[in-house]
């Protein structure tokens, strides 16, 4: 099988595409044909070297869908749709970037659809990180306001039209006014532009602050993106746009405005659910969730795909087909 092995960290040109045996199937693991994979800045930055813990060689990839292969347990058949994600997936063990996966059987999403390939390989990360941060950290309800900090990401657009399927009104972030039009596109009530402290161009909005922020940049902007939440207010940090993992001399009484809650969200801690998975499926095959696909590549063309992910320019996810 063709896999794509990272031996030192560095940039998208030590992505090298090698040659391997197929993995050897053990009790508890499937072994999975691997359809497609999207990329995320977790790789990133583990690919760069800022992954702590991480050993090479490794294979990356956090998330892939494709089907069963083989499971020696028999609970799934072969050729059964499937999707996965975290879990060690591309840190403690190899992960989605080759053409098959060994996987624990606790990783597997299976589902039903007729979606495409690279359109499903958008899908299993974007949706444990959106949906658990939106429902399972922020718990969000109609009539709220939700700022999300980075709106322009393929987290932030789909967190702006998954918010705004639960009746909760958005303002969504961009650094560039040339945006605006697709986050009000995606489900963004209100556009604000970041210079990097917008908590008083928030406030022009609602004076009193928000009820909820998904912070998607990272540490970088935490501070002023807590001074945005309303009293008893709440902000969630899932995103690390900025590749900065700590807030250097935290000092939390100052850090934290009283009575604004923190909190993190990281799928590989606590996963949404099958069925939850599977709707969300359902309401892109229905046209209820519009995917923000930014590029489609092969996996011979996986160093090419990283470089778009550097510059920051997809417009959307990056995926991967096989």
């Amino acid at each position: 099988m063709k896999a794509v092995v990272i031996s030192n960290p560095g940039g998208p040109e030590s992505l090298i595409i090698e040659e391997r045996a197929l993995p050897v199937v053990k009790e508890g693991w499937v072994l999975v044909r691997v359809k497609a994979f999207g990329l995320n800045r977790s790789e990133l930055m583990t690919r760069k070297g800022l992954s702590p813990n991480v050993k090479f060689p490794r294979v990356l990839g956090i998330e892939c869908v494709g089907v069963i292969e083989d499971d020696p347990s028999g609970e799934y058949k072969p050729g059964q749709k499937i999707a996965a994600c975290m879990g060690g997936m591309g840190r403690d063990y190899d992960g989605g970037y080759a053409e098959y996966i060994l996987l624990p059987k606790a990783l597997i999403y299976p589902f039903n659809s007729h979606l495409p390939w690279e359109q499903l390989g958008a899908l299993p990360e974007m949706f444990e990180t959106v949906y658990g941060s939106l429902h399972l950290a922020l718990k969000i309800k109609a009539g709220e306001t939700l700022l999300i900090r980075g709106g322009t990401s393929s987290i932030g657009l789909l967190a702006a039209q998954m918010a705004k399927q639960s009746s909760v009104n958005v303002i969504a972030t961009t650094r560039s006014t040339g945006r605006v039009e697709l986050l009000t596109a995606n489900g963004a009530q209100n556009v604000v532009i970041d210079d990097g402290e917008i908590s008083e161009k928030v406030r022009e909005i609602l004076p009193k602050g928000v009820d909820k922020v998904l912070e998607l940049v990272g540490t970088v902007t935490l501070k002023d993106s807590l001074a945005c939440a309303a009293p008893g207010g709440t902000v969630c940090m899932t995103g690390m746009l900025a590749e900065q993992w700590s807030v250097s001399d935290f000092a939390p009484m100052e850090f934290i405005p009283a009575t604004v809650s923190l909190t993190v969200y990281d799928s590989g801690q606590v996963k949404s659910g099958k069925d939850s998975f599977q709707a969300f499926i359902n309401d892109v095959e229905n046209g209820g969730i519009k995917l923000s696909i930014g590029r489609v590549f092969t996996l011979d063309n996986i160093q090419e795909a990283h470089r778009l992910m550097d510059s920051n320019q997809a417009g959307g996810k990056i995926v991967v087909i096989t």
